[in-house]
């Protein structure tokens, strides 16, 4: 399957899952949601695995290590998030991450004392943070603050697990061994923000459904975008990647009745603007036969 077909179904998937994580958010705290959704996770691909006669064992286990931290810790504050703001808003700030590495790269420069900051990496910040306003303007009543910060949040972490995803892909990890331990960590850290939010609550039929349905989509959506990011080009897969948002919104609408107004699509729009625009001047900076930006 081809790197853009897989990063279409990919965020389809994102989009269905998110739908079941609000829906469960009902029942379940975020500790619940995260165990049971890598628990689900690390089950299939260990399975997968087995029947196809590989291995779990990896050469990098410090590279994985930091992949999960990031990875689990853009889950939580999204699964969060997602609890207490319309789905495409969420979805929206999560999508933040290629806005925040053009971030990390400017404060990169300031840092290394460098004269020379591209300005127009410095615009698609800004426009990225213009649309953030307008995204939440319009949503967020004062109740929801916490929210908007969890996924914020989860945009900046998202974009360093992203960092780490390339790295992994591009050392030869198979998709299936790095979907494992991010899951594995899920698990943990779910284990560990259940406890302290007063355990496992019992299950109904509706909650074990929209958990197994969590779960499932998590994994393939996962498997599909590592392998996207392993045989694609960064642009395109990014460029892709922000469907999910469209499908964030469709899914708002059609399930929870959500509406989105003038002003917060104006912010989708640049938002998206913006970490394209990042996108591609990451990929031109890093080409062979162009000479890295200042930035």
């Amino acid at each position: 399957m081809s790197a853009p077909l897989l990063m279409l179904l990919a965020s389809l998937l994102f989009a269905g899952m998110g739908v079941c994580i609000k829906l469960a958010s009902e029942m379940y705290t975020v500790g619940e949601i995260v165990l049971y959704r890598g628990l689900i996770g690390a089950l299939a691909i260990a399975a997968v695995v087995r029947w196809r006669g590989g291995s779990l064992r990896t050469a990098v286990p410090a590279a994985h290590f930091w992949r999960s931290v990031t990875g689990v810790g853009a889950l939580c504050l999204w699964t969060y998030s997602i609890g207490g703001l319309p789905l495409a808003t969420a979805m929206t700030l999560n999508y933040m991450s290629s806005v925040w590495m053009a971030m990390f790269l400017i404060g990169g420069a300031v840092l290394m004392g460098s004269a020379r900051i591209d300005p127009r990496l410095l615009a698609t910040v800004l426009a990225g943070f213009a649309g953030v306003a307008l995204v939440l303007q319009p949503t967020m009543q004062a109740q929801q603050l916490w929210h908007g910060l969890a996924g914020l949040m989860s945009g900046v972490l998202a974009a360093l697990a992203y960092l780490q995803l390339t790295t992994l892909a591009r050392s030869g990890e198979p998709e299936d061994r790095i979907v494992f331990y991010f899951s594995l960590a899920g698990v943990l850290a779910g284990a560990v923000l259940a406890v302290a939010s007063g355990g496992l609550r019992p299950h109904t039929a509706w909650g074990a459904l929209l958990l197994l349905a969590t779960g499932v989509l998590a994994v393939v959506a996962q498997l599909m975008m590592t392998r996207a990011y392993s045989i694609g080009r960064t642009l395109s897969n990014a460029s892709l990647q922000y469907l999910g948002i469209f499908f964030g919104w469709a899914f708002g609408v059609l399930v929870f009745d959500e509406a989105i107004n003038a002003t917060a699509v104006a912010g989708i729009v640049l938002i998206v603007g913006a970490g394209l625009a990042a996108t591609l001047l990451r990929e031109r900076s890093t080409r062979p036969d162009n000479p890295p930006t200042e930035a």
